[in-house]
């Protein structure tokens, strides 16, 4: 099966518009029937998506939760860290984390974002290279 893996390259680096394309992008594969696993770095990062979708509009509401909250069913939209994730089967990763996420295999879709600073810009095309060496197919889009 073929593995997609799209690379946002950003133009302006701040925590919140990084994080606020990670919701809509999440909220637009929802929108299109996709599960969706948002893992995040930071377990205080994985919070503020969390608040960042709790802020949305109602009518633009997306169910979604964080890793290891009770729910009686699994939402479309679950947001990880680094050590907190479920086991569920999930369509589309939107990595926000340094590195390639060692389950990243399970998944055919993925997302990733070039930041604009040099440090994480490196680590983007790491991550860049690891997955073409993977087989991924890759595609780049300005944010």
């Amino acid at each position: 099966m073929v593995k997609n893996a799209q690379f946002y390259i950003l133009t302006e680096q701040t925590p919140l518009s990084v994080e606020q394309l990670a919701c809509n992008l999440a909220a637009s594969a929802w929108r299109l029937g996709k599960r969706v696993l948002i893992a995040c770095e930071t377990e205080q990062q994985a919070l503020d998506i969390d608040e960042a979708l709790w802020q949305r509009e109602v009518e633009e509401f997306v169910p979604h939760n964080l890793s290891g909250e009770a729910t009686q069913y699994p939402t479309p939209i679950e947001i990880s860290w680094k050590g907190k994730r479920n086991a569920q089967q999930r369509d589309l990763l939107i990595n926000l984390q340094q590195t390639v996420p060692e389950f990243s295999h399970s998944f055919t879709q993925l997302i990733d974002f070039v930041p604009v600073e040099e440090t994480p810009k490196a680590q983007a095309r790491e991550r860049y290279k690891q997955l073409r060496m993977q087989g991924w197919q890759l595609s780049t889009e300005n944010a």
